[in-house]
């Protein structure tokens, strides 16, 4: 059995990040990733020359993202990533802080009706950019090196406005669509607002949303660039990877682990940066001692009556025309709403009937509400090609089409033995759909189509019910959710093992995965000093 001073599992960017951070301290460490490569939902690969991002389509720095590249003295080329918004055919581009006034005038020309409460919306979105520009108004003081300049020129003046802002937003972390159900009478104007967002999304997040449009980056050959750096780090810095393993046997009590392949490590501290769930599976409590036996217990039972948020089914199109007639139209990250009318009950009530009832209704039922479900929907649109004109074919440009998904739909669907058949409509119509209105030249020049379902993200990156965000926001969401709490996030009933990434705070993404790890760093520093 080798033996290290830290395992750490899972190669997304919180376990990169932790790798990365705890071989830069001179620990022996080793990262073990299950897929051939790091990442995570932070991914880019290469079909047919061009080159897709299978995740997240834009990086934002919230003050953690860059602040953590320069610290381990990383470097990384990158271009700002310009957003665009449309309905129907009214397409707007978000540059500056005076394009709120566009994005006000565009649901003013399709709602003409709602003047009162458009203009009380953008009043709201207003103030929820405050609140972000506060909050990610200097470095993360966790990813600075807490100099006397740094502490009394910035860090001192941001706290008290950091802690006026966190009361504020946790007054706000109620549903987006019940804060606006209550100013907003006309449901297509309410959908065209949450449309964007995850299902029960805290209202300061998604009303705050616009200042995040201002600051998406992208990197220089992909997405999934970020991931290589950090990799890269990791073994210039003496940590060990190893790929294509994955961990099937954790044992607290004699302090190893075990992959798919046989071989078993030891450690002093574990970091889990996976699937909570997959771990608390792993661990039988009956060989924990029993003073912790108790709480890991109810933590397991707590994890388990809870699920991941929403998933994403993506199509990705290579395309005969060049990228400069997709320029004319929208930036390189365009989320696109063909419909002004709005989902209404489809996404809710129908679905959760149809899934409570699926076996009550036949392929046709499904394949009709499929439809009628991507015509009203919204969709997040990238094109690699427009931010880095490397990443496809001269003359061709390659298009990411993703659109939130249930995942138990798909594996209802699997069950019953046409999923095929299923993705393959899905597809078909969404190249109809863009055809018919934002992209007219789309089916005529299109090369080739293929997709990732929910059912793919769970199968290539572990997660629970193939969410790409962590835990869905339903209830008492059984991880840390309260920014002044966030140190805590990485603790678990077991005091060798930390955790880090998407599932253990709430609301996620790759800036909070990042801190989280870097956090898992300093908890494990700390104890093993202790020790």
């Amino acid at each position: 059995m080798r033996n290290y001073d830290v395992v750490v599992v899972g190669g997304g960017r919180a376990g990169l990040t932790c790798a990365a951070y705890l071989a830069k301290s001179g620990k022996r460490v080793l990262l073990v990733e299950k897929n051939k490569e790091c990442g995570g939902l932070v991914n880019s690969f290469e079909h047919n020359g061009f080159v897709f991002d299978a995740g997240v389509k834009g990086l934002l720095n919230a003050g953690i993202v860059l602040p953590m590249l320069r610290q381990l003295d990383i470097s990384l080329e990158y271009t700002r990533s310009k957003v665009s918004v449309g309905i129907q055919n009214e397409i707007i581009h978000i540059e500056t802080k005076e394009d709120l006034e566009s994005y006000r005038n565009l649901l003013l020309r399709f709602y003409p009706e709602s003047e009162k409460e458009v203009v009380e919306i953008i009043r709201d979105i207003k103030k929820m950019m405050k609140y972000f520009d506060v909050l990610y108004g200097i470095d993360n003081p966790v990813f600075r090196d807490l100099k006397n300049d740094f502490v009394f020129r910035q860090l001192v003046p941001w706290l008290p406005k950091f802690l006026f802002t966190i009361i504020n937003v946790n007054r706000l972390n109620k549903p987006v669509e019940v804060y606006l159900a209550k100013k907003l009478k006309n449901r297509s104007l309410l959908d065209m607002i949450v449309q964007h967002f995850f299902k029960n999304t805290p209202t300061f997040f998604a009303l705050g949303y616009f200042s995040l449009y201002l600051n998406y980056f992208y990197p220089k050959g992909g997405i999934g660039k970020l991931g290589e750096v950090i990799q890269k780090k990791v073994c210039e810095l003496g940590g060990e990877i190893r790929t294509e393993r994955r961990i099937v046997e954790v044992h607290p009590v004699r302090k190893s682990v075990k992959d798919d392949q046989g071989e078993e490590y030891g450690y002093e501290r574990l970091v889990w940066a996976s699937d909570l769930k997959t771990l608390y599976r792993m661990i039988a409590p009956e060989e924990l001692p029993k003073r912790i036996q108790k709480a890991f217990c109810r933590k397991k039972e707590e994890m388990f009556r809870h699920r991941g948020n929403d998933s994403v089914f993506t199509v990705f199109l290579e395309v005969d025309e060049p990228v400069e007639t997709f320029q004319s139209i929208s930036h390189g990250h365009f989320f696109y709403t063909p419909s002004r009318e709005g989902m209404g009950d489809i996404a809710r009530g129908e679905l959760e009937n149809i899934l409570s009832h699926f076996d009550d209704f036949s392929k046709e039922d499904v394949l009709k509400w499929s439809e009628r479900f991507l015509t009203y929907n919204t969709f997040e649109i990238s094109l690699p090609a427009i931010r880095d004109s490397g990443l496809a074919p001269e003359g061709k440009t390659g298009i990411v089409v993703s659109v939130m998904a249930e995942y138990e739909l798909f594996k209802k669907v699997r069950q019953a033995g046409w999923l095929d058949e299923f993705v393959s409509f899905l597809e078909k119509k969404v190249v109809e759909l863009l055809s018919r209105t934002v992209y007219p030249m789309l089916e005529q020049k299109l090369i080739h189509a293929f997709s990732f379902t929910p059912l793919d993200i769970e199968k290539r990156v572990g997660s629970s019910e193939g969410a790409i965000v962590g835990w869905a926001f339903d209830g008492n969401i059984p991880v840390v959710k309260n920014m002044l709490k966030v140190n805590d996030s990485v603790l678990t009933p077991i005091p060798d093992i930390f955790q880090a990434g998407q599932w253990v705070y709430s609301p996620s993404g790759v800036p909070m995965a990042i801190l989280t790890g870097k956090i898992a760093v300093q908890r494990v520093m700390n104890s093993l000093r202790k020790k």
